[in-house]
């Protein structure tokens, strides 16, 4: 018969929320409980859509998880950073450059940020299929807590997220969860995400800049929120900082629904930058569900939207050489902190071409 015990875990302990006065976006409160009937569905899709094509960013409550969960999935998070001799993380180590995939680690100096600094930030990434591939022994026990989390990110929050962006398209209620069916082939995954301390003369050269401003190329990402401050969002008033909020999730969308709302909602450009300075010196650990739609799904604007062809689209090329949603994965995935990047025709841009598309880096 199975163990009915549940295994214990390392405490990850974090930094205790900044004191300083920081400039705060002013993101708009999702409360998710409300999606459960029709009529808060309709209020939550307008909510969404402002949030959306006001900031990019929201935040997401009432989830489904308690804070009791959230803290353990934290606790859980840290293992493969922690609990993990270097020796093992080599054998599960990823090589995202050639295969267009996040799967493993990711180790820390991976990926060039600026001026011949390498990055300090450690991944381990794991499939939603979480038993489709082995892990490091020390997280084998916490696979079912793994497995229930991403299930529960997939089913009980993107669909829910889903269902609210079809609605707020005037679209029917399943087109988006229909996009991002779990047994489909693609590659939706959970993120466990360490930042480390940088040294004075790396924040001096990066200009204490840890990941240059970007967006991300999925679909629809969600950050469980931490105490750290260092993510950041453009907004019309510049740089902005995200406050957290405990046991609240951030919600943004990315390139692949760009792309399919014809530029409607576009993705956010964000950072991640040196943390104030009562927080500096701690590590700062993150969780990321990044959701992707079905490899095979072609991005182009779904005009069958009333609201899209009221509005009009933006398309960023045309239908017919529009790539599929692995195209645009892998091509984002394997030239990430690798390629050589351009000096765009704006101040602070640096550029590259993917897939005939240019793609904009933000330092």
């Amino acid at each position: 018969m199975p163990s009915l015990t549940i295994p214990q875990t390392p405490r990850y302990v974090p930094a205790l929320p900044t004191k300083e006065k920081l400039q705060y976006a002013d993101l708009t409160i999702i409360d998710l409980s409300k999606a459960a009937t029709a009529e808060g569905r309709a209020e939550l899709a307008v909510e969404l859509r402002e949030a959306l094509t006001t900031h990019g960013f929201c935040y997401i409550i009432n989830h489904g998880y308690t804070q009791a969960q959230n803290e353990r999935m934290f606790d859980i998070a840290d293992i493969p950073m922690s609990g993990v001799p270097e020796e093992e993380k080599r054998a599960y180590t990823g090589d995202s450059k050639k295969t267009g995939i996040f799967q493993g680690y990711k180790p820390r100096q991976y990926w060039h940020i600026d001026a011949g600094v390498r990055d300090q930030h450690e991944h381990y990434n794991c499939n939603r299929h979480v038993h489709s591939l082995m892990h490091p022994q020390a997280l084998r026990p916490f696979l079912p807590d793994i497995d229930a989390f991403v299930h529960h990110n997939h089913h009980n929050i993107l669909y829910k997220i889903c269902r609210l962006m079809a609605l707020s398209l005037e679209l029917p209620e399943d087109t988006f969860v229909k996009l991002h069916d779990f047994d489909a082939p693609g590659v939706s995954y959970l993120r466990f995400m360490k930042y480390f301390p940088r040294s004075e003369e790396e924040e001096v050269q990066t200009k204490n800049v840890w990941m240059k401003g970007h967006t991300d190329f999925g679909s629809i990402t969600l950050l469980w929120s931490q105490p750290v401050a260092a993510l950041q969002i453009q907004t019309k008033e510049g740089w902005r900082w995200v406050k957290h909020i405990e046991n609240a999730l951030l919600m943004n969308i990315g390139d692949s629904m760009e792309f399919l709302t014809g530029g409607f909602y576009k993705g956010t450009i964000h950072r991640v930058v040196q943390p104030p300075i009562d927080q500096r010196g701690y590590t700062r650990l993150s969780m990321i569900y990044f959701s992707f739609l079905n490899d095979d799904v072609k991005l182009v604007p779904l005009m069958e939207s009333p609201v899209l062809q009221r509005v009009g689209v933006k398309r960023r090329c045309e239908d017919d050489v529009a790539p599929t949603m692995k195209a645009w994965r892998v091509a984002r995935i394997s030239a990430y902190g690798a390629s050589d990047l351009q000096k765009g025709k704006e101040p602070g841009i640096e550029e590259e071409v993917l897939n005939g598309i240019v793609v904009k880096h933000y330092n």
